[in-house]
């Protein structure tokens, strides 16, 4: 009794996508309990006796050919035909105009997002390649040239390397390009070292195993690494001691007589 009066209260609240898949196996079960047929439409009577509303698919409680029950004729006996259920709304048939203009705006609406992400994707794959602000700003190095006496030699730091910019005088002029070139060991004129003759900008790294030569020094009166002897003259090139090449010429330019560009 308490089963049948649980299933009696039970039964109306199922709606008709739950009936799908419960109802046979329930009606089946309660065979024997005195319900009036379940493909009536009913509610609950005086009597306490109740019958299950219809099932959103008669096919699904109509006899099988094999006898099976019909979940079992169907997994023994596949099909492609399928039958839709039209019980709680009109099914469109395929190509049907009224669902083009939807069809439409999903497809361009998702090729448009697909788009977008591969275009986000590239732009960060290529800036993730691209120099960051601060090196760029180290990329280049203006030098104020108004404040360099001559005869003075101005240190700089520029891509983390020390850069020298000397300011010569007409002696140093003359006497750098009295060298007899052939008794260089690196051979290179002092005209093709320099852009203007009274400024000679060059790297401040001995070309032997890196150190930093001290300015206005040496026998030549340029520069003079103090950690192995190297000597260089009054145009940074190489004449004595283990370096092997004259003092790198940077990349540089003048944008007036009183500023300097380095890079």
């Amino acid at each position: 009794m308490a089963v049948r009066r649980g299933i009696q209260l039970l039964a109306p609240r199922l709606s008709d996508q739950g009936a799908r898949f419960l109802g046979a196996p329930i009606c089946s079960q309660a065979a024997n309990l005195p319900f009036h047929n379940c493909d009536d439409r009913s509610s609950v009577g005086p009597s306490g006796s109740i019958a299950f509303t219809r099932f959103s698919s008669n096919s699904a409680l109509a006899p099988t050919t094999s006898g099976l029950p019909p979940t079992q004729h169907v997994m023994k006996n596949p099909t492609n035909i399928i039958d839709y259920d039209e019980h709680g709304h009109e099914r469109f048939a395929p190509g049907d105009p009224g669902k083009r203009a939807f069809t439409y705006f999903v497809l361009t609406g998702g090729r448009f997002i697909y788009a977008s992400a591969i275009r986000l994707a590239v732009l960060k794959f290529i800036l993730s390649m691209t120099a960051t602000k601060d090196v760029l700003a180290m990329a280049s190095l203006e030098v104020d040239l108004s404040a360099i006496e001559p005869g003075n030699t101005v240190t700089v730091k520029w891509r983390g390397k020390p850069v020298f910019v000397k300011h010569r005088t007409e002696e140093e002029i003359s006497k750098a390009k009295d060298e007899d070139i052939s008794k260089l060991r690196d051979p290179e004129t002092d005209d093709a070292r320099t852009q203007r003759p009274e400024w000679l900008v060059v790297v401040g790294v001995c070309t032997h195993l890196g150190c930093v030569p001290l300015p206005n020094a040496g026998d030549w009166g340029g520069w003079f690494c103090p950690c192995h002897g190297s000597h260089y003259d009054l145009s940074g090139r190489a004449r004595k001691g283990p370096a092997p090449y004259n003092l790198e010429v940077p990349e540089y330019s003048f944008t007036d007589d009183t500023n300097l560009v380095v890079g």
